[in-house]
């Protein structure tokens, strides 16, 4: 987080023709400013930087603000970027947590499946499936569910997060909107990201499916639903948790282009404006909270491993049985 606060600060204040530079030309040419004093305040209030302080002063001074969750004042919405943020992420996380959630979970039992039937046609058919999608970008299948479902057929809207007929609450007409509007959006990071940890779930579950401490599981005569939960899934899924954590980098980051396919006002959307609009106030505090919710996730992982694994704990790497 450090790093990430540093980068931020070296990008507004040390880029040539960067955000203070911009800002300061800005604010010259507008009328009623008469004063050089005058612009480094409003500056300041924009992007908590001072230029006529010394530069550990900037720095410090920014440093102190973004941990007290101030991110300096949008330029083109004219409101507090935590305001703004605060608004847009619950969305954001609404659509990565029930992504990775539907997504993750039928990886696991396609992938279970096809170790159990390893070489069968059902194996070699899903496979090939799951490689093919695993190879297929998400914004690739974003754009062609957009056509074909929200443009061509009009079975589900093209734009926005809830109908703006509906009022907002927890009602069953307001909640219903929302899916509505989440399904494209949802359906593009499942179809284009349950592949790959199929084939990885396959992968470990044939990997512990030919270990010796199952056939003694079998000799002893334990019921075979027992063995595939306890020993084959438990011992398969762990090398995925990891994988699972990690994989909210990649739906932070890929939600700059997939809000933007679909008009999704989220964090990724405000992003995407705010490069546009050249509002870097907002652009810089993204930034950083997207950087803090993937460093969170990966956090979360460390601190947790151990407790799913405890042979990490305890440095013993054979199998959990």
């Amino acid at each position: 987080m450090f790093g990430a606060i540093g980068i931020s600060f070296a990008l507004l204040r040390l880029m040539p023709g960067g955000p203070v530079s911009y800002l300061r030309a800005q604010m010259i040419s507008q009328p009623g400013t008469s004063s050089i004093s005058q612009v480094n305040d409003q500056i300041e209030t924009y992007t908590n930087i001072n230029p006529s302080d010394p530069l550990y002063v900037q720095f410090l001074d920014y440093f102190t603000a973004v941990l007290n969750g101030d991110f300096g004042q949008s330029i083109w919405y004219q409101k507090p970027v935590v305001d703004i943020l605060a608004e847009a992420l619950p969305w954001t996380i609404f659509l990565s947590i029930v992504s990775l959630a539907i997504s993750f979970s039928l990886a696991i039992v396609l992938g279970a499946t096809m170790a159990y039937f390893e070489g069968t046609r059902f194996d070699y058919t899903s496979s090939s499936l799951s490689i093919l999608l695993s190879s297929i970008p998400f914004y690739v299948v974003a754009i062609a569910l957009l056509v074909v479902l929200g443009y061509d057929l009009g079975w589900f809207p093209t734009s926005g997060r809830v109908s703006d007929a509906v009022e907002p609450g927890l009602n069953t007409a307001f909640i219903g909107s929302i899916v509505y509007h989440a399904v494209m959006p949802l359906a593009a990071l499942i179809v284009a990201g349950f592949g790959g940890t199929a084939l990885s779930m396959r992968g470990n579950s044939i990997r512990i499916l030919g270990e010796d401490y199952l056939r003694v599981a079998r000799l002893r005569g334990l019921p075979e639903k027992l063995i595939v939960l306890r020993y084959v899934g438990r011992n398969a899924l762990l090398p995925l948790y990891t994988g699972l954590m990690m994989s909210i980098a990649s739906i932070f980051g890929g939600s700059i282009i997939l809000e933007t396919i679909f008009t999704y006002p989220g964090m990724g959307w405000y992003m995407n404006r705010a490069f546009q609009t050249r509002d870097y106030p907002l652009l810089m505090g993204s930034f950083l909270l997207t950087t803090t919710m993937v460093i969170l996730g990966i956090y979360v992982a460390d601190l947790t491993y151990g407790k799913i694994d405890p042979r990490v704990e305890r440095g013993d790497h054979r199998e959990s049985y």
